[in-house]
């Protein structure tokens, strides 16, 4: 029992130092998308390059193995260890599965992946700008295939799209998606149909000029009042909002500036902020293992689209953020009131690009993406016949055509990256908040009425008792059922969706 102890121990300190690893390499990342200097793009690039093959040798080397070896089978998964806590022996299998995947795709492989893929993004990136796919289909047809061989080499049992998908958001699969978006799916085009017949909302006063530098401070001034902490974190420009974090002492967030769109500042704030609390709220105790990390990245952007959409977007919100907007940008709301703003905030209308649709149908951009990447890698669907195929579902379920391919689908920088089964994830957090929420609604009746004052705490609090305190000692589906009690499902997300829209809309 006692060796057993100390060699977790051993464990634990050897993949510390992983991890301290990682930071570092978070916090290069952070200064590139930030302040650092043009003329630093290429030791930038030598700096994360020589990182990240120290954190590759930290996680996978002989020492690493050995120590992990001792307390599980690699093979079998077996723990062999005596006398450890249920939370342990969970931490135990979550390094075999990372080890085992880490290890299981070979180093030539490896090098070929990230030139490709590096090579990919310059090609896509011009081929987005000039709206010519044809100039991207051949670097796309070698992206796949190398897609195609780390499921081979990653393996599955059903199909090759599952060794992907579990990459980003572990032991899920395919079948498992679709059994939630093909009725989500549904009841979205349905709703879309209602609400498109119905008397439509006037947002004008939220896209006239709000001046950047008022609409950072004011920004800045959200943070505070949702309580997200300066002296754990820090608000910057980037060109893409992001959220990056060392440690949960050190969680930074971003934010991107439309002159025309302050919605789209304050949004992505409390996006950022959703993923921050997240890694604020992971037990400090247990940085370094499993056991301090986020479960994926579907439960991750479950906090993001939590706190932009079920608080960020509500009326309670609204009616708290009216006044101290109106106070802080003089004039541009005279006249305006809440019911007017609200509505105009949760205004629904189909739009070509994913990052700029409304709540109701940015999930059939993303059941787009997943149906499309299935068929890539299947084979089902020939690369050369994409730009088509794109088209074609975007009038089914959005109404609507791309003009260009830079619009339709060339517009996402993620197939140029390699990330293949990363889609799904962006909904999947659609439907764990909604999923959560019903909990939280039951166990605070009165949540509006407090977040009508700007009280937030309540919130923080809870969603790191039941979600970040756990680290990643369950996968997605067993922190649900542990949460929620039941199996994962879209309803709560449909009967949310539904309900909140017919009361907008009037249907």
């Amino acid at each position: 029992m006692t060796n057993s102890h100390e060699d977790y121990q051993q464990l634990c300190k050897l993949s510390r130092k992983g991890k301290i690893l990682e930071g570092i390499s978070h916090l290069l990342e952070w200064d590139q998308e930030t302040c650092m200097p043009k003329e630093a793009v290429k030791i930038r690039a030598e700096q994360l390059q020589t990182l990240a093959g120290m954190i590759h040798k930290e996680q996978t080397g002989k020492p690493f193995a050995n120590a992990l070896s001792k307390l599980i089978d690699l093979k079998t998964g077996d723990i062999i260890a005596k006398g450890l806590k249920a939370e342990q022996k969970a931490a135990l299998m979550r390094w075999r599965r990372d080890y085992l995947m880490q290890t299981s795709l070979p180093n030539a492989f490896v090098e070929q992946f990230a030139r490709v893929t590096s090579e990919a993004h310059v090609v896509w990136d011009r081929a987005k700008k000039q709206n010519d796919f044809s100039s991207f289909l051949t670097t796309l047809e070698e992206v796949i295939d190398l897609n195609k061989k780390k499921a081979d080499y990653y393996g599955y049992s059903d199909h090759p799209y599952d060794a992907l998908l579990d990459i980003y958001e572990p032991e899920m699969t395919k079948k498992e998606v679709e059994k939630v978006f093909n009725p989500l799916k549904k009841t979205i085009v349905e709703l879309l149909k209602k609400i498109q017949n119905a008397k439509q909302i006037d947002d004008s006063k939220l896209r006239v000029r709000y001046a950047p530098s008022q609409q950072l401070s004011f920004g800045h001034q959200l943070t505070a009042m949702i309580g997200y902490r300066n002296d754990k974190g820090r608000l910057d420009l980037s060109s893409h909002p992001f959220s990056s974090a060392s440690h949960p002492t050190d969680s930074r967030i971003t934010t991107r500036i439309i002159p025309h769109l302050p919605v789209s500042n304050i949004r992505s704030i409390l996006h950022e902020c959703g993923h921050a609390f997240y890694e604020m709220g992971l037990p400090v105790e247990h940085y370094g293992t499993p056991l301090g990390e986020s479960v994926s990245l579907g439960v991750h952007e479950s906090q993001s689209r939590w706190w932009e959409t079920r608080i960020g977007q509500s009326k309670p919100f609204w009616k708290f953020l009216m006044p101290h907007m109106k106070k802080h940008f003089k004039g541009k709301l005279d006249g305006v009131g809440l019911e007017t703003l609200w509505k105009g905030v949760n205004k629904v209308e189909p739009s070509m690009i994913r990052v700029e649709a409304d709540e109701v149908t940015y999930a059939l951009h993303v059941i787009l993406r997943f149906e499309l990447e299935v068929a890539l890698i299947e084979g089902s669907l020939d690369p050369k016949d994409l730009p088509a195929a794109w088209n074609q579902k975007m009038e089914e379920l959005l109404g609507i055509t791309p003009k260009t391919d830079s619009e339709g689908c060339l517009q996402d920088i993620h197939w140029s990256m390699g990330a293949f089964g990363y889609f799904p994830t962006y909904a999947l957090g659609n439907l764990y908040a909604a999923q959560f929420f019903e909990v939280f609604e039951k166990e605070h009746p009165d949540w509006e009425s407090s977040v009508m004052k700007g009280e937030f705490d309540f919130i923080k609090q809870w969603l790191t008792d039941n979600i970040h305190i756990h680290g990643r000692r369950y996968h997605s589906g067993e922190l649900l059922k542990k949460v929620t009690g039941k199996a994962f499902t879209a309803k709560p997300f449909e009967a949310y969706l539904t309900e909140k829209y017919s009361q907008i809309y009037k249907l």
